[in-house]
């Protein structure tokens, strides 16, 4: 897999019966894959692992040390041109973004300081820069990095707050189809992605924070914050 980081912040896990991404209460056992179950909401359609399954920092940081995100890799750049291009079409000249999750190389915020953006950059390994948090941007990038948010309904709390009214927040994570393939799909391999959306879940979000949402390719969301 490309990447990335992790469970921002460290928030102790949450009781396995209740959906971490939209907090309902209305879940399943989805399947069971040797000593790792996942759940599913029944609200927003999310597939998590189980909360006594989530990684350790530790264990994530390890792993994140083998990845190899080169921002000068021709090939890596037009895997993120899928959610850079479209995002960059919506932005007015100079505006203020933050690549949340940004990894050990920042590839998508060299790219949009390319086209004279500016960027900050935020990881909890990487880049764990608090400063980065408290101000507000025009624009988010959160590129391979949802699937490993240990308590989404949280990060995207703290996204919303993060982006003025009007703002954008880029969204890349390979969306979940067909349930059959599941057990083999190669993103649920990663032992660090513990959480799997679908097209749906990501408009169920839209709709609770009341974000406009434009799904331009396959696993892109650009999420528009109400003026």
């Amino acid at each position: 897999m490309l990447k990335k980081t992790s469970s921002m912040p460290d928030h102790a896990a949450a009781g396995p019966r209740r959906c971490r991404v939209c907090r309902s209460s209305a879940t399943e056992m989805f399947v069971s894959i040797g000593e790792r179950d996942y759940r599913r909401c029944l609200r927003c359609e999310a597939v998590m692992l189980d909360a006594d399954g989530l990684p350790s920092r530790e264990e994530e940081q390890a792993h994140y040390r083998h990845h190899e995100n080169d921002p000068n890799d021709p090939r890596y750049r037009r895997f993120l041109s899928k959610l850079c291009d479209p995002l960059a079409a919506r932005l007015k000249p100079a505006s203020l973004g933050l690549d949340y999750g940004c990894g050990p190389g920042p590839a998508l915020a060299a790219m949009l300081r390319e086209r004279g953006h500016e960027m900050r950059l935020y990881d909890p390994f990487f880049a764990p820069d608090p400063s980065a948090l408290a101000v507000t941007y025009d624009f988010i990038v959160c590129s391979e990095v949802a699937e490993h948010f240990h308590e989404p309904a949280v990060e995207f709390e703290r996204l919303d707050r993060l982006l003025k009214p009007g703002g954008w927040l880029g969204l890349m994570t390979c969306f979940r189809t067909e349930d059959a393939r599941f057990a083999n799909w190669h993103y649920r391999r990663d032992p660090t992605h513990v959480v799997f959306y679908k097209e749906e879940t990501i408009r169920h979000l839209a709709r609770r924070f009341g974000w406009q949402c434009v799904i331009p390719v396959k696993d892109v969301a650009l999420l528009r914050k109400a003026v």
